[in-house]
């Protein structure tokens, strides 16, 4: 089959973010031949062909060219178009939420073996009745709980997204180890197991809104459900949170294998058990921390705003995203911002305003168009 005319018109065209765009010709037996970029092939059948001054620098591929396999595999991980389709800070924080993912599914492991123990599994006096109540309960608690806390908190997640993701990992850490004590004190066995339940149905609603919020961050080409399924297969937070398919399913199996080595190494020494607990925190912590700390959100909530107008009121510049995201506070909460911006007679104008000046002075400092904040969330 001989190459396609450089003069034939394609017959569509496909273009992400400002990166260059490639057609699709139809081939004398009727297959569609998308054009190649980069290291990335897409197409549906038939052969592929390049133009000259594209990104592969002009070099003819010849029809029937195999795909790269490491093409395949970033296609099942990756959302189309990458990196243009996504937010700049879209691969370091998924590679830290794939590394918290791993962490928080192996002391998850840890964690259901204690409540199992617990509950009796393995005793033959244990009553089954009894442990069936015990279990109606702990989740009669927790659906009561998810209602409660996304009617109080879920209209103040969106502005907050970082925090709010900080707080339902650190909780979910603190609900694993409430169920890893459990069967130590068989009192108080139901209760706490209970109150374990509370608080990852409490993670379940504060990571499910988060994760909506980033990945609307996240996804800059209308591939929202796209960057969604994509982020869930890399690896995300174990349930409750909500996620998706590839990236999590193989965090997900990498986390089980691992446990099936590490349990029966640890199950008959508890001290043992909880040592290794406390490390696969620690580390989860960490990677969530790094994590959160990657993304640069563009959009001027509360914190962000104080900063901005703190360090253009000294210095006058105009403090950009990048800056703003990593001297914004994680653990706490400026209550200075808020006293200062919720003591406005209007603080929605206000901000709005503020927002405005803002933009109009960055783009006249450089002279060209500059990368600032695209809008103020303000919460309700």
């Amino acid at each position: 089959m001989a190459y396609v005319a450089r003069s034939e018109a394609p017959l569509c065209s496909e273009q992400f973010g400002s990166g260059t765009a490639r057609g699709c010709r139809a081939a004398a037996d009727g297959s569609l031949q998308w054009e190649a970029w980069g290291r990335r092939w897409w197409g549906f059948s038939g052969a592929f062909t390049t133009k000259p001054g594209g990104r592969d620098g002009g070099e003819r591929v010849a029809p029937g060219t195999a795909v790269p396999p490491l093409s395949r595999l970033l296609a099942v991980f990756l959302p189309q178009g990458f990196p243009d389709s996504v937010s700049p800070d879209y691969l370091p924080y998924q590679l830290w939420d794939s590394v918290q993912a791993f962490a928080s599914s192996l002391s998850g492991s840890l964690a259901t073996h204690a409540v199992l123990l617990g509950i009796g599994v393995g005793n033959a006096k244990a009553s089954v009745s009894a442990a069936t109540a015990t279990w109606l309960v702990k989740d009669s608690t927790g659906m009561l709980g998810r209602i409660i806390f996304a009617w109080w908190m879920g209209s103040k997640m969106d502005c907050n997204a970082k925090q709010w993701r900080l707080f339902a990992d650190i909780l979910n850490d603190v609900a694993m180890f409430l169920e890893i004590m459990a069967p130590i004190f068989p009192i108080c066995f139901t209760m706490t197991i209970c109150i374990s339940n509370l608080a990852k149905c409490i993670v379940g609603v504060a990571g499910g809104a988060t994760r909506a919020a980033l990945t609307m961050h996240q996804a800059r080409r209308n591939n929202m459900a796209d960057v969604s399924a994509k982020d869930g297969s890399q690896g995300s937070p174990p349930a409750p949170i909500p996620s998706a398919i590839f990236q999590e399913t193989l965090v997900s199996l990498a986390g089980l294998l691992v446990s099936l080595l590490m349990l029966p190494l640890v199950s008959d020494c508890p001290s043992l058990s909880l040592g290794c607990f406390f490390l696969l925190t620690a580390l989860h912590i960490y990677a969530n921390y790094r994590a959160v700390r990657a993304l640069v959100i563009e959009t001027l909530n509360e914190g962000r705003l104080w900063l901005v107008l703190k360090h253009f009121l000294q210095r006058g510049e105009v403090l950009g995203p990048a800056l703003a995201n990593q001297m914004e506070p994680l653990w706490t909460v400026s209550l200075s911002c808020k006293s200062w911006l919720r003591g406005t007679k209007n603080p929605t104008s206000f901000a709005g305003t503020c927002h405005k000046v803002l933009r109009k002075r960055a783009a006249s400092s450089s002279g060209r168009p500059t990368k600032c904040w695209t809008s103020y969330f303000q919460s309700s």
